[in-house]
């Protein structure tokens, strides 16, 4: 859900906060200091041996009851409702029933009118094969409550680039909304390292495929940066990750609980990051060795890099996730790159080679 916090306001506010499930409790036995391709697969592992409890498909409706509870609902009566836009409580004359983003939890069915169903993020037919009602297809980590209508609207489009409220892009594509992007986004990621072939992100979004996994389209990690973590999302993962809850399944979204996860695994825009005290504010996840920078600060508008590495790729980035300078294929001297003309400022400057990364904090005053 959009809070448009920049990763200055982030630092600075002390606002990247781990939560439940910290890498102390659910993570412990997980090395982050390993390269991305290794994390990404001992992070599989993980959520895979953790899901112990399979849902039903019945018993995944009960668990939306519960686990897409509007949070600021004192009631607790009103699911949110993902795609909806409009507060307007069903029926209303001031805009369509299926613009809805909360419903009466007790609303849920096939009808048309002021109800809502399973929408499955990753589309059913979508999946290799067809996920079904059972398995992946029950799965609640992907599984939201959705109006009918709108359900229906995106019905099996890929996901694809926009801007506002949920609408079709073209006749084959749908975008989910500023407010529920990063969610998809977190959820396709999910389904992707839980069932791998079978819910490869590429099948289900239109983008272009990161260098490290072709598997993974820059969308979803764009989304995933641009909309950071909503109550809704911790509310959904904490009750699902314990086997105790009726329908608790026992594993959670590790995108849930650490965006940032997906930008050491997967590169991209740099996501809310969770968890300070492991990757230190995007400054201590370092899979390579022999790298060094200097001067920093600089005073004289450059820097140079020191790498034993070839590097494959330099980006600057700066405190708002955006990135100022991307040299490919960046050419040495002696092992050493010289990167010229920065502007004043506090930047991250990530450095890829032989798919891992590095990232660095530079000031240039």
């Amino acid at each position: 859900m959009n809070k448009f916090y920049s990763i200055a306001a982030l630092l600075t506010t002390g606002l990247i906060m781990a939560q439940a499930g910290s890498p102390a409790t659910y993570y412990s036995d997980i090395n982050f200091n390993q390269s991305a391709a290794a994390l990404k697969t001992a992070i599989s592992t993980k959520i895979t041996a953790t899901h112990t409890k399979t849902l039903n498909y019945s018993q995944a409706e009960e668990a939306l009851k519960i686990v897409d509870i509007d949070p600021d609902d004192a009631t607790k009566t009103n699911v949110l409702l993902l795609y909806g836009f409009s507060n307007n409580i069903c029926p209303s004359s001031t805009a369509d029933d299926n613009d809805h983003r909360r419903r009466n939890k007790n609303s849920d069915g096939g009808g048309a009118s002021c109800q809502w169903n399973r929408e499955h993020t990753y589309a059913k037919s979508l999946g290799t094969p067809d996920l079904g009602t059972s398995g992946p297809g029950a799965d609640a980590h992907h599984l939201r409550a959705s109006d009918v209508q709108r359900n229906g609207d995106r019905g099996s489009e890929k996901f694809t680039a926009g801007t506002g409220t949920s609408h079709d892009v073209t006749s084959a594509t749908w975008y989910p909304g500023d407010e529920w992007k990063g969610d998809v986004a977190r959820m396709v990621m999910y389904m992707y390292l839980r069932y791998g072939n079978r819910c490869l992100p590429k099948n289900v979004g239109v983008g272009t495929a990161v260098a490290n996994d072709s598997n993974m389209i820059d969308l979803f990690l764009k989304w995933n940066a641009e909309d950071p973590i909503s109550a809704v999302e911790d509310q959904r993962n904490t009750y699902l990750g314990d086997a105790s809850n009726t329908y608790g399944q026992g594993n959670r979204n590790p995108f849930i609980d650490n965006p940032y996860l997906a930008t050491v695994i997967w590169g991209g825009q740099p996501a809310e990051n969770r968890w300070p005290d492991v990757f230190l504010a995007t400054d201590a996840f370092d899979v390579m060795s022999g790298i060094s920078i200097y001067p920093n600060p600089s005073n004289d508008n450059r820097i140079n890099i020191d790498s034993e590495a070839d590097l494959d790729e330099i980006q600057l980035i700066n405190i708002n996730g955006q990135i100022v300078q991307q040299i490919k294929k960046p050419v040495s001297i002696n092992h050493t790159y010289t990167v010229e003309d920065l502007p004043k400022g506090f930047y991250f400057l990530k450095l890829n080679a032989n798919n891992q990364s590095t990232t660095k904090k530079i000031i240039v005053n």
